[in-house]
């Protein structure tokens, strides 16, 4: 089976420290990442990302003193205030939920590689028509009106702002959010397409999410662009 690669992942680095991080590296190489492990030294140069297990934030200190400012990911398991809390309070940049495989995982990779530049300095809001999505606080506001998501949902969000102005296959959209799970209902992301829709354009708010015949769904603000 194949994997989307994404400009970001192409060769980025990410350190896997702990035993649910190291797990991923077959997905991470599949998806376009090279896998590093602690101490490797057929590879010394600067990661990209540090990923860490669930339980190993006594780690962040010591990789924080020897790489930088770079992304450090933490594991949780539950996405809930105390997983939350527990992780900011360690000094991790941001939080990875093992609950729900390497999807969330790549969809928060892919953001930290695209929007940290040299500087390292804050994520800058992603942005399409009056759509704003804030990767620092996971906040999503159409207009004025903030648009509450679920994770599922903000994760499909992300994947198509990713690919803005372009059709992405229900494949892909498997594969990303739902780790291409086979055993998943046979109509979920038309499921999940509907609840996105729902939520965007509960004000009363043109469409922007649209359906290309034959290709998939597309986030655009210009839909008579599309195929």
């Amino acid at each position: 089976m194949s994997f989307a690669v994404s400009a970001e992942a192409q060769g980025a680095r990410v350190l896997l420290v702990g035993p649910e991080a190291q797990a991923l590296a077959t997905r991470l190489e599949a998806s376009g990442y090279r896998p590093l492990l602690p101490g490797d030294p057929s590879d010394p140069e600067h990661p990209a990302v540090v990923l860490l297990s669930p339980g190993w934030e006594a780690e962040i200190p010591s990789h924080r003193h020897r790489w930088g400012a770079l992304p450090i990911l933490l594991g949780i398991h539950d996405d809930d205030v105390a997983g939350r809390s527990r992780c900011l309070a360690s000094g991790a940049d941001d939080f990875w939920l093992t609950s729900l495989g390497p999807s969330d995982l790549l969809t928060r990779l892919r953001l930290h590689l695209r929007s940290r530049g040299p500087s390292q300095g804050p994520m800058p809001l992603l942005q399409l028509a009056d759509l704003r999505v804030n990767p620092e606080t996971r906040q999503v506001v159409r207009g004025k009106r903030p648009v509450p998501l679920t994770t599922r949902e903000y994760q499909l969000l992300l994947l198509l702002l990713d690919h803005r102005d372009q059709p992405v296959s229900r494949e892909t959209i498997l594969g990303e959010i739902w780790d291409d799970q086979r055993t998943a209902a046979s109509n979920v992301i038309e499921v999940y397409v509907r609840y996105l829709r729902q939520k965007l354009e509960a004000g009363g708010e043109r469409r922007l999410i649209h359906t290309v015949r034959g290709c998939g769904y597309c986030l655009s603000d210009r839909p008579r662009s599309l195929p």
